[in-house]
């Protein structure tokens, strides 16, 4: 049944049912195509006939009678001088030049980076990207070769596995920080798809879009970011633990019981060290903003100070008493505690002494008589 349709169809078509075919080839019982058909090649298509495995004629969209005069390659190669219309032996290919959008693309493994804020960082990232053909010749002879129906997941996972390998020279060599990645993903997906575009000139294939949808860091780098973007809201922590106190103010009235009274109580005294600090650190302030004034030099006619005289303890009866000074101990002779016997002390004395092994009482102790002798 091909070979009689062959021998009544006359046109050559071919309407996309699918949004996954890069190349479709035109069936036809022994290839056979008679001279005089109609060709017809739709937008975002192009038509490309083989013979005898030889690439001959590409058509741009359009609709062709294919004679001698619309063939010229073709008729050369079949050596047609009379153009008398018999059937030809050829392969026709249709070729889907639109773009294809719904490639996405994923880093199996982390790309490591040197960053100058983090050092050494692992990232991840995803996105979509469009693929296009510009070269329907190079594409059947570098990727197609005889496949009959060549779809976008052929050719899909080739395409990931060269994202992958510039993803990481693209993000070394853009010189943008980690922080700085989210603002510059349009800046860098246009850089990855010039370079990819570049990379597949030999493949036909081209990469007109390229989208970074996300870029993510390790917890640990999440977990400092974190970290450092609280501390940059909370700015003046001592501005903060004001902030906090004069807030805790009503909740203290609205709540009058003993939770509320402590509460009260923790922030009044918290506030009154905030209040001592501040005065501290002004007058600190002042008397560091303030030169001392200088003092003047002491004059040749005064004296110096006058000694401080010794104080004395006695023990009298088994206990310490005073400290005195020498006109006491004068008192204290009167009243008998003070005798050659009586242990005394001063500061610079290692211990407890008699007092009159003590040079400094000897004029005390002149008139009092030493102990009686024992009686028989």
């Amino acid at each position: 049944m091909d070979r009689i349709r062959g021998e009544f169809i006359d046109i050559i078509e071919w309407t996309d049912d699918g949004r996954d075919t890069i190349v479709w080839r035109f069936p036809r019982h022994g290839n056979e195509i008679k001279m005089g058909a109609r060709l017809v090649v739709r937008e975002s298509q192009v038509a490309v006939f083989v013979n005898e495995g030889r690439l001959a004629d590409v058509y741009q969209p359009g609709t062709y009678t294919l004679s001698t005069q619309n063939m010229p390659v073709l008729s050369t190669l079949k050596g047609w001088k009379y153009g008398f219309e018999s059937p030809f032996k050829a392969e026709v290919y249709f070729v889907t030049t639109r773009q294809f959008t719904d490639f996405k693309w994923g880093t199996q493994n982390p790309v490591i980076l040197r960053d100058a804020e983090f050092g050494m960082v692992r990232v991840r990232a995803f996105g979509t990207f469009a693929a296009k053909v510009v070269d329907a010749a190079a594409l059947l002879r570098e990727l197609v070769g005889t496949d009959p129906q060549f779809r976008t997941e052929e050719v899909g996972e080739h395409l990931r596995q060269l994202i992958v390998s510039k993803l990481g020279s693209a993000l070394g060599s853009s010189g943008v920080p980690l922080l700085d990645l989210a603002a510059r993903q349009d800046g860098i997906g246009r850089q990855l798809a010039d370079a990819l575009t570049q990379e597949l000139t030999s493949t036909g294939i081209a990469i007109p879009r390229f989208y970074i949808e996300n870029i993510s860091v390790p917890p640990e780098i999440e977990a400092a970011i974190d970290t450092r973007s609280r501390m940059a809201i909370t700015g003046n922590l001592d501005d903060y633990a004001k902030l906090q106190a004069a807030d805790a103010i009503p909740l203290a009235a609205a709540n009058p019981g003993t939770g509320g009274d402590a509460l009260g109580l923790g922030v009044g005294m918290a506030l009154g060290q905030r209040v001592v600090q501040s005065m501290s650190g002004t007058a600190a302030s002042s008397a560091a903003a303030t030169p001392e004034p200088p003092r003047p030099a002491p004059a040749a006619d005064v004296p110096p100070p006058l000694p401080t005289a010794p104080r004395w303890f006695l023990a009298v009866a088994g206990r310490q008493q005073g400290p005195y000074d020498e006109s006491a101990l004068a008192g204290q002779v009167a009243a008998g505690n003070l005798n050659r016997t009586t242990l005394v002390w001063r500061s610079g004395q290692a211990a407890w002494q008699p007092a009159d092994q003590v040079p400094e009482l000897a004029s005390l102790l002149a008139d009092v008589p030493p102990p009686l002798p024992p009686q028989g």
